[in-house]
């Protein structure tokens, strides 16, 4: 049984969310990398404030589990960071753990299946299964 968040909870998740945000665009503009969009889809803390999801969207696909690597390795360099940009409005600065949002890939793939002649509510063993997170 999922509990709804807290309002608590909600503006720590966007506070964080617009921050990481800014920060890693920054990073990516710093480096000179082009045709690289990266964008925190989600942010989700935990009710004692001591970790946080954070769901990221990279365009182009190809690369998504470089970058995803990459940003899992430097993730402590990460909290630090946000706890220096935070530092006011936070105590403590939860603990990051970061996930792809496949979301619009999702979307893509039922509109596509959709479109098609068969019908997919027919035959609902022909739609791509979600994974859970």
């Amino acid at each position: 049984m999922g509990m709804e968040e807290t309002p608590r909870q909600k503006k720590v998740a966007t506070a964080i969310q617009q921050e990481m945000a800014d920060m890693l665009q920054q990073a990516i503009r710093n480096q000179g990398a082009s045709n690289l969009v990266l964008s925190i889809t989600k942010v989700s803390v935990t009710v004692d404030l001591s970790l946080a999801k954070v769901y990221l969207s990279i365009f182009p696909q190809d690369k998504v589990a470089t970058y995803l690597k990459g940003i899992k390795e430097n993730s402590f360099q990460i909290r630090h960071d946000m706890s220096q940009r935070m530092k006011n409005q936070l105590r403590r600065m939860p603990e990051f753990s970061f996930y792809i949002d496949d979301s619009l890939d999702y979307v893509d793939r039922i509109e596509k299946a959709l479109n098609q002649p068969e019908n997919p509510i027919d035959d609902t063993q022909s739609l791509p299964k979600r994974q859970k997170k």
